[in-house]
């Protein structure tokens, strides 16, 4: 990959397309993690404004710590991006007390994240509609069209990806060189969304290389039936989170009526 050119490509995109919307700038969501650090690094880069919010809940420390550490050397290097904090745990906690709990302990737990996610995008789109600024997406290649980790309306929901069209390792390739913090690229990657340390690949069950190869495999038409062992392990792990959140990667389902019923 042309690093350097790539990096120019997506800054003149976003720029392009914040000034054609007639916008200031963009607002990005800073997690601790790799693929908000690049995204938002790229935001600044753009010389428009650029706010970055954390939006901590029950987080973990370790999260909160590179978040702080990504931001404040992002506001040393320019001059375009502020920063604000918006502790959504209080929220949180009051919308547990107000709905009922009716089923097992995981699937109440990953209803439970999930409206993290969603409590995270409600606040960033009142901050855009503030300051006149588009909602920067964090979403990488392998999430958001591969196994589709990510929450519907979520951090689903945002006006544009910049880095969508990215592997995680190229995403890794670019955190290097946009001078992300080591301890952000060196961090296992984390959805943050339990309140714990545990990472994409406890959830998933394969680590981000495993799954781009699977990605590979199954855009080459491979079945399962052409592995074996911890291969084949991964491509089935790849190919039922394909399945399942394909409804995340497909437009919404509209239902066509026919014109003899209008």
């Amino acid at each position: 990959m042309q690093t350097e050119k790539v990096v120019d490509y997506i800054v003149n995109w976003l720029k392009d397309y914040a000034l054609n919307a007639g916008v200031n700038g963009f607002v990005v969501g800073v997690s601790g993690g790799i693929d908000s650090a690049v995204t938002s690094t790229l935001c600044a880069r753009t010389g428009l404004d650029v706010l970055c919010i954390e939006m901590p809940i029950h987080q973990a420390e370790s999260h909160v710590t590179r978040a702080h550490e990504h931001i404040a050397q992002l506001l040393l290097r320019f001059p375009n991006v502020s920063d604000t904090r918006t502790d959504l745990t209080p929220v949180f906690e009051t919308f547990k007390n107000e709905v009922f709990f009716d089923g097992d302990q995981a699937t109440v737990d990953m209803a439970l994240a999930n409206t993290r996610a969603r409590l995270r995008m409600t606040t960033l789109y009142y901050y855009a509609g503030l300051y006149k600024l588009l909602v920067a997406g964090t979403g990488n290649k392998v999430e958001d069209f591969g196994v589709g980790f990510y929450t519907k309306y979520g951090d689903g929901g945002v006006d544009l990806s910049p880095i969508a069209d990215l592997l995680k390792s190229e995403v890794y390739e670019l955190g290097k060189f946009l001078e992300v913090p080591e301890s952000i690229m060196e961090a296992a990657p984390s959805d943050g969304l339990f309140g714990d340390t545990r990472s994409d690949e406890d959830q998933i069950g394969a680590s981000y290389p495993e799954l781009e190869w699977a990605m590979k495999m199954d855009e080459d038409g491979k079945t399962i039936d052409s592995f074996s062992g911890r291969n084949a392990d991964v491509f089935k792990i790849y190919k039922r989170f394909n399945t399942t959140n394909k409804h995340k990667m497909l437009p919404i389902p509209i239902c066509d009526i026919p014109n003899n019923l209008l």
